[in-house]
């Protein structure tokens, strides 16, 4: 029998679950580098086992679970983190290298996953090796995001609240994009997918920094707490919203 598709649909709940997470992925990813004081090589290991530890059971299951699905996406976020900020700090890349270093990796897995299945389609994905394709970007943009988030606020010197306001300002060009033009929809569901993660970035930043620096100073456990509820309460909904559709699916 054929493979169940194994990743989520792209809908609304789909982009809101893939903010809180980008934003639980780098409020936990500073709680562990910073906050526990472990630094980013010892982040980088620990959400290295974490992410691979969570993969193999997405990969193992044969249908999408959305607890599993969301779970590797939140591993990818917080990975991601560590290893944007061990790019762009510890190895003193600075953020517009570091960006540019891991644009260049997403560039180059959806070039191969386009040389091997002649698209980059997203949703439905049965076959394992398509999978890691798409898990592969994913981890890729999700680097991106911190490493163009910290850009974005730092660098060019736009704080917080309007590194959020320019990126979800863009999400949102991509939406009507997508309503009102015939632009293919794959290519701006990646375009979307890459600028949510440096729109979580920033609005995890904005929950974690001190007042001083714009931030709402909540700090980073607090802010992994509040992201990891809204995140558990979507799943939830995610997942009773599959049950209902399951058995239109198996008509």
């Amino acid at each position: 029998m054929r493979t169940a598709n194994k990743v989520a649909a792209v809908t609304l709940l789909f982009w809101l679950m893939k903010i809180v997470a980008t934003t639980l992925g780098e409020t936990l990813g500073d709680f562990i580098s910073m906050t526990l004081n472990l630094g980013y090589g010892v982040g980088i290991l620990v959400t290295l086992v974490f992410f691979f530890i969570i993969l193999s059971v997405q990969l193992g299951v044969k249908k999408y679970i959305p607890a599993v699905y969301w779970m590797v996406i939140i591993g990818t976020t917080t990975l991601g983190t560590e290893i944007s900020d061990c790019i762009d700090r510890t190895l003193k890349t600075g953020y517009l290298a570091g960006s540019l270093i891991l644009l260049s990796g997403l560039l180059l897995s959806l070039f191969l996953w386009y040389k091997k299945y002649g698209n980059l389609q997203v949703y439905p994905i049965f076959e394992k090796n398509k999978e890691l394709y798409y898990w592969t970007a994913i981890l890729f943009s999700n680097s991106l995001g911190t490493a163009f988030g910290d850009f974005l606020s730092d660098n060019l010197g736009l704080g917080y609240m309007a590194g959020a306001l320019m990126t979800g300002l863009i999400i949102l060009v991509v939406v009507v994009l997508h309503y009102a033009t015939k632009i293919n929809h794959v290519v701006l569901f990646w375009i979307a997918f890459v600028f949510t993660r440096p729109f979580g970035a920033t609005f995890g930043d904005l929950l974690t920094k001190p007042l001083a620096k714009g931030g709402l100073d909540l700090g980073t456990l607090n802010a992994s707490l509040i992201s990891l509820g809204l995140m558990v309460l979507m799943v939830i909904i995610s997942q009773r919203k599959h049950n209902r559709e399951l058995p239109l699916q198996n008509l």
